[in-house]
Protein backbone atom coordinates (compact mmCIF):
# COMPACT_ATOMS: atom_id res chain seq x y z
CA UNK A 1 0.00 0.00 0.00
CA UNK A 2 0.97 3.03 -1.10
CA UNK A 3 1.76 5.91 2.08
CA UNK A 4 0.55 9.15 1.99
CA UNK A 5 2.29 12.22 2.81
CA UNK A 6 1.14 15.93 3.18
CA UNK A 7 3.03 18.64 2.36
CA UNK A 8 2.17 22.00 4.38
CA UNK A 9 3.90 25.16 2.83
CA UNK A 10 2.26 28.11 2.06
CA UNK A 11 4.69 28.51 -1.30
CA UNK A 12 3.36 26.78 -4.69
CA UNK A 13 6.94 26.64 -5.52
CA UNK A 14 8.12 24.54 -2.89
CA UNK A 15 4.66 22.70 -2.80
CA UNK A 16 5.38 21.93 -6.47
CA UNK A 17 8.71 20.89 -6.18
CA UNK A 18 8.10 18.28 -3.12
CA UNK A 19 5.30 16.27 -4.64
CA UNK A 20 7.70 15.47 -7.96
CA UNK A 21 10.45 14.40 -5.43
CA UNK A 22 7.61 12.58 -3.57
CA UNK A 23 6.17 10.99 -6.41
CA UNK A 24 8.88 9.56 -8.46
CA UNK A 25 9.23 7.78 -4.84
CA UNK A 26 5.97 6.06 -5.33
CA UNK A 27 4.44 8.19 -2.77
CA UNK A 28 0.76 9.39 -2.62
CA UNK A 29 1.12 13.24 -2.30
CA UNK A 30 -1.35 15.69 -0.67
CA UNK A 31 -0.71 19.47 -0.29
CA UNK A 32 -1.68 21.96 1.66
CA UNK A 33 -0.25 26.28 1.88
CA UNK A 34 -1.84 26.49 5.33
CA UNK A 35 -1.80 24.91 8.88
CA UNK A 36 -5.21 25.05 9.09
CA UNK A 37 -5.57 23.52 5.70
CA UNK A 38 -2.89 20.63 6.87
CA UNK A 39 -4.66 20.09 10.03
CA UNK A 40 -8.17 19.83 8.09
CA UNK A 41 -6.61 17.27 6.04
CA UNK A 42 -5.75 15.72 8.38
CA UNK A 43 -9.12 14.94 10.13
CA UNK A 44 -10.64 13.26 6.66
CA UNK A 45 -7.09 11.24 5.57
CA UNK A 46 -5.21 8.91 7.53
CA UNK A 47 -1.94 10.92 6.65
CA UNK A 48 1.41 8.38 6.89
CA UNK A 49 3.69 11.55 7.42
CA UNK A 50 3.91 14.83 7.33
CA UNK A 51 6.88 17.90 6.10
CA UNK A 52 5.86 21.06 7.36
CA UNK A 53 7.23 24.49 6.44
CA UNK A 54 8.56 26.60 9.49
CA UNK A 55 7.11 30.06 8.73
CA UNK A 56 3.50 30.75 7.16
CA UNK A 57 0.65 33.55 7.44
CA UNK A 58 -1.62 32.23 10.60
CA UNK A 59 -0.66 29.13 12.40
CA UNK A 60 3.19 28.50 11.60
CA UNK A 61 4.78 25.00 11.28
CA UNK A 62 5.74 25.38 14.90
CA UNK A 63 2.53 25.31 16.40
CA UNK A 64 0.90 22.79 14.25
CA UNK A 65 3.16 20.36 14.85
CA UNK A 66 2.01 21.08 18.97
CA UNK A 67 -1.37 20.72 18.13
CA UNK A 68 -0.59 17.47 16.51
CA UNK A 69 1.45 15.87 19.23
CA UNK A 70 -1.64 17.03 21.42
CA UNK A 71 -4.39 15.11 19.58
CA UNK A 72 -3.92 11.46 20.36
CA UNK A 73 -5.36 10.33 16.70
CA UNK A 74 -2.36 12.65 15.16
CA UNK A 75 0.36 12.54 18.01
CA UNK A 76 2.07 9.14 16.02
CA UNK A 77 2.32 10.82 12.63
CA UNK A 78 5.93 11.68 12.06
CA UNK A 79 6.69 15.04 10.91
CA UNK A 80 9.54 16.73 9.48
CA UNK A 81 10.27 20.17 8.78
CA UNK A 82 11.43 21.38 5.48
CA UNK A 83 12.44 25.00 5.83
CA UNK A 84 14.77 28.03 5.11
CA UNK A 85 15.54 28.27 8.83
CA UNK A 86 18.79 27.38 9.37
CA UNK A 87 19.65 28.67 12.71
CA UNK A 88 20.63 26.38 16.33
CA UNK A 89 17.37 27.52 18.12
CA UNK A 90 15.03 26.96 15.42
CA UNK A 91 15.90 23.36 14.70
CA UNK A 92 16.18 23.10 18.31
CA UNK A 93 12.43 24.14 18.81
CA UNK A 94 11.78 21.83 15.56
CA UNK A 95 12.57 19.20 17.65
CA UNK A 96 11.18 20.39 21.22
CA UNK A 97 7.92 20.52 19.58
CA UNK A 98 7.83 16.81 18.87
CA UNK A 99 9.22 16.44 15.00
CA UNK A 100 11.64 13.16 14.29
CA UNK A 101 13.59 15.60 11.60
CA UNK A 102 14.56 18.78 9.95
CA UNK A 103 15.87 19.72 6.58
CA UNK A 104 16.82 22.72 5.33
CA UNK A 105 16.04 23.80 1.89
CA UNK A 106 17.03 24.12 -0.58
CA UNK A 107 15.69 20.87 -1.14
CA UNK A 108 18.02 17.70 -2.23
CA UNK A 109 15.64 14.94 -4.02
CA UNK A 110 18.00 12.27 -2.43
CA UNK A 111 17.91 13.26 1.15
CA UNK A 112 14.19 14.04 0.80
CA UNK A 113 13.56 10.16 -0.08
CA UNK A 114 15.73 8.50 2.05
CA UNK A 115 14.75 10.53 4.99
CA UNK A 116 11.08 10.12 4.46
CA UNK A 117 11.74 6.08 4.22
CA UNK A 118 13.16 6.15 7.16
CA UNK A 119 10.76 7.71 9.73
CA UNK A 120 8.02 6.29 7.70
CA UNK A 121 9.86 2.50 8.26
CA UNK A 122 10.51 3.38 11.75
CA UNK A 123 6.67 4.51 12.30
CA UNK A 124 5.29 1.68 10.55
CA UNK A 125 7.39 -0.61 13.19
CA UNK A 126 6.29 1.33 16.12
CA UNK A 127 2.57 0.41 15.09
CA UNK A 128 3.12 -2.96 14.72
CA UNK A 129 4.36 -3.14 18.21
CA UNK A 130 1.94 -1.01 19.81
CA UNK A 131 -0.83 -3.74 18.11
CA UNK A 132 0.91 -6.41 18.94
CA UNK A 133 0.68 -4.62 22.64
CA UNK A 134 -3.43 -4.40 22.09
CA UNK A 135 -3.73 -7.85 20.73
CA UNK A 136 -2.52 -9.30 24.06
CA UNK A 137 -4.51 -7.10 25.73
CA UNK A 138 -1.81 -5.67 27.67
CA UNK A 139 -2.16 -1.56 27.74
CA UNK A 140 0.78 0.21 29.41
CA UNK A 141 1.62 4.21 29.96
CA UNK A 142 4.30 6.75 30.96
CA UNK A 143 4.11 9.52 33.07
CA UNK A 144 5.73 11.81 35.02
CA UNK A 145 5.87 12.81 38.61
CA UNK A 146 2.92 15.45 38.01
CA UNK A 147 0.91 12.53 36.33
CA UNK A 148 1.11 14.26 32.84
CA UNK A 149 1.38 11.28 30.54
CA UNK A 150 4.12 10.93 28.14
CA UNK A 151 3.23 8.56 26.18
CA UNK A 152 0.37 5.49 26.14
CA UNK A 153 -0.79 2.72 24.27
CA UNK A 154 -3.80 3.44 22.23
CA UNK A 155 -6.99 1.91 24.35
CA UNK A 156 -5.36 3.76 27.44
CA UNK A 157 -7.46 7.09 27.73
CA UNK A 158 -10.46 4.92 27.51
CA UNK A 159 -9.59 2.68 29.82
CA UNK A 160 -9.00 4.91 32.29
CA UNK A 161 -12.14 7.40 31.25
CA UNK A 162 -10.10 9.91 29.87
CA UNK A 163 -10.74 10.94 25.93
CA UNK A 164 -7.58 13.09 25.68
CA UNK A 165 -9.12 15.62 24.03
CA UNK A 166 -7.76 18.02 21.50
CA UNK A 167 -5.33 20.29 22.65
CA UNK A 168 -5.67 18.66 25.96
CA UNK A 169 -2.73 16.19 27.61
CA UNK A 170 -3.73 13.18 29.27
CA UNK A 171 -3.52 12.59 32.88
CA UNK A 172 -3.52 10.26 35.80
CA UNK A 173 -6.39 10.31 38.01
CA UNK A 174 -5.72 11.84 41.50
CA UNK A 175 -5.55 8.81 43.59
CA UNK A 176 -4.04 6.59 41.04
CA UNK A 177 -1.19 9.67 40.76
CA UNK A 178 -0.70 9.26 44.80
CA UNK A 179 -0.57 5.16 45.11
CA UNK A 180 2.14 5.76 41.64
CA UNK A 181 4.38 8.79 44.32
CA UNK A 182 3.96 6.43 47.22
CA UNK A 183 5.16 3.21 45.11
CA UNK A 184 8.34 5.88 43.62
CA UNK A 185 9.10 7.60 47.03
CA UNK A 186 8.79 4.87 49.33
CA UNK A 187 8.39 1.68 47.26
CA UNK A 188 8.87 -0.91 50.16
CA UNK A 189 5.71 0.66 52.31
CA UNK A 190 2.94 0.36 49.28
CA UNK A 191 1.52 -2.91 46.41
CA UNK A 192 2.87 -1.92 43.30
CA UNK A 193 -0.37 -2.97 42.04
CA UNK A 194 -2.96 -0.73 42.66
CA UNK A 195 -6.95 -1.51 41.94
CA UNK A 196 -9.04 1.62 41.14
CA UNK A 197 -12.94 0.37 40.97
CA UNK A 198 -15.48 3.37 39.28
CA UNK A 199 -19.05 2.50 40.62
CA UNK A 200 -20.45 3.27 37.37
CA UNK A 201 -19.01 0.55 35.74
CA UNK A 202 -19.02 -3.74 35.64
CA UNK A 203 -15.29 -3.07 35.92
CA UNK A 204 -12.31 -1.87 37.69
CA UNK A 205 -8.57 -0.87 36.45
CA UNK A 206 -5.28 -2.25 37.98
CA UNK A 207 -2.25 -0.51 37.59
CA UNK A 208 1.01 -2.46 37.97
CA UNK A 209 4.59 -0.15 38.51
CA UNK A 210 6.60 -1.48 36.41
CA UNK A 211 9.81 0.87 37.31
CA UNK A 212 11.79 3.67 35.42
CA UNK A 213 12.65 3.24 31.80
CA UNK A 214 14.10 6.65 31.21
CA UNK A 215 14.97 9.64 33.43
CA UNK A 216 11.37 11.80 34.73
CA UNK A 217 9.61 8.71 33.06
CA UNK A 218 8.06 6.32 34.89
CA UNK A 219 6.21 3.19 33.21
CA UNK A 220 2.81 1.75 34.72
CA UNK A 221 1.14 -1.45 33.60
CA UNK A 222 -3.07 -1.26 32.91
CA UNK A 223 -5.69 -4.08 33.35
CA UNK A 224 -9.46 -3.95 32.46
CA UNK A 225 -10.61 -6.36 35.73
CA UNK A 226 -13.89 -7.96 35.57
CA UNK A 227 -13.17 -10.98 38.24
CA UNK A 228 -16.48 -11.98 38.44
CA UNK A 229 -16.78 -12.30 34.49
CA UNK A 230 -13.75 -13.29 33.59
CA UNK A 231 -13.91 -16.12 35.66
CA UNK A 232 -16.92 -17.52 34.12
CA UNK A 233 -15.69 -17.00 31.07
CA UNK A 234 -12.75 -19.36 31.76
CA UNK A 235 -15.19 -21.97 33.39
CA UNK A 236 -17.31 -21.63 30.03
CA UNK A 237 -14.55 -21.42 27.23
CA UNK A 238 -12.32 -23.58 29.11
CA UNK A 239 -14.29 -26.35 30.41
CA UNK A 240 -13.38 -25.91 33.69
CA UNK A 241 -15.26 -26.21 37.46
CA UNK A 242 -15.34 -23.14 39.23
CA UNK A 243 -12.74 -23.37 41.26
CA UNK A 244 -10.41 -24.16 38.25
CA UNK A 245 -11.49 -20.65 36.49
CA UNK A 246 -10.91 -19.28 39.91
CA UNK A 247 -7.03 -20.52 40.04
CA UNK A 248 -6.10 -20.10 36.40
CA UNK A 249 -7.74 -16.70 36.47
CA UNK A 250 -4.88 -15.92 39.04
CA UNK A 251 -2.54 -17.44 37.37
CA UNK A 252 -2.64 -15.40 34.74
CA UNK A 253 -2.33 -12.32 36.84
CA UNK A 254 1.00 -13.62 38.03
CA UNK A 255 0.18 -14.89 41.23
CA UNK A 256 2.02 -17.44 42.85
CA UNK A 257 0.50 -20.65 44.46
CA UNK A 258 0.57 -19.59 47.88
CA UNK A 259 -0.69 -16.04 46.79
CA UNK A 260 -3.72 -17.77 44.83
CA UNK A 261 -4.09 -20.15 48.42
CA UNK A 262 -4.06 -17.18 50.42
CA UNK A 263 -6.64 -15.54 48.08
CA UNK A 264 -9.05 -18.32 47.67
CA UNK A 265 -8.42 -19.58 51.67
CA UNK A 266 -7.52 -23.06 50.35
CA UNK A 267 -3.92 -24.73 51.05
CA UNK A 268 -1.14 -24.48 48.63
CA UNK A 269 -1.09 -28.29 47.90
CA UNK A 270 -4.77 -28.35 46.71
CA UNK A 271 -4.02 -25.53 44.07
CA UNK A 272 -1.02 -27.64 42.89
CA UNK A 273 -3.84 -30.38 42.61
CA UNK A 274 -6.13 -28.02 40.62
CA UNK A 275 -3.13 -27.07 38.49
CA UNK A 276 -2.48 -30.84 37.43
CA UNK A 277 -6.17 -30.95 36.12
CA UNK A 278 -6.18 -27.09 34.50
CA UNK A 279 -2.98 -27.90 32.57
CA UNK A 280 -4.30 -31.49 31.44
CA UNK A 281 -7.86 -29.91 30.21
CA UNK A 282 -6.63 -26.92 28.38
CA UNK A 283 -3.62 -28.67 27.26
CA UNK A 284 -0.40 -26.94 28.47
CA UNK A 285 2.74 -27.76 30.54
CA UNK A 286 3.04 -24.41 32.45
CA UNK A 287 2.54 -20.97 33.44
CA UNK A 288 3.02 -19.40 30.68
CA UNK A 289 1.46 -21.29 28.75
CA UNK A 290 -1.69 -21.61 30.44
CA UNK A 291 -1.45 -17.50 30.81
CA UNK A 292 -1.51 -17.23 26.83
CA UNK A 293 -4.42 -19.79 26.68
CA UNK A 294 -6.35 -17.04 29.05
CA UNK A 295 -5.49 -13.80 26.90
CA UNK A 296 -6.86 -15.75 24.01
CA UNK A 297 -9.96 -17.08 25.53
CA UNK A 298 -10.54 -13.54 27.53
CA UNK A 299 -9.78 -11.16 24.45
CA UNK A 300 -9.95 -13.25 21.26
Amino acid sequence: MTSIVLVVDDEPVNLSLATDILESGGFTVLVAQSADDGLAILADVPVDLVLLDAVMPGKDGFQMCRIMKAVPDYRDIPVIFMTGLSGQDDIVLAFETGSVDYIVKPIKPAELLARTRTHLDNARKTKKIFRAINFSGRHFLATDREGVVQWFSPQVPSIIGNTAAYGTTLNLPADTLCWLLACINTPSSVDVSYRQQDTDVEYGVEFSFMGQPEPHEYLVRLAVVRDGQDITCLQVRLGLTVREAEVLFWVAKGKTNRDIAEILSISHRTINKHLEQIYIKIGVENRTAATARVLHALHG
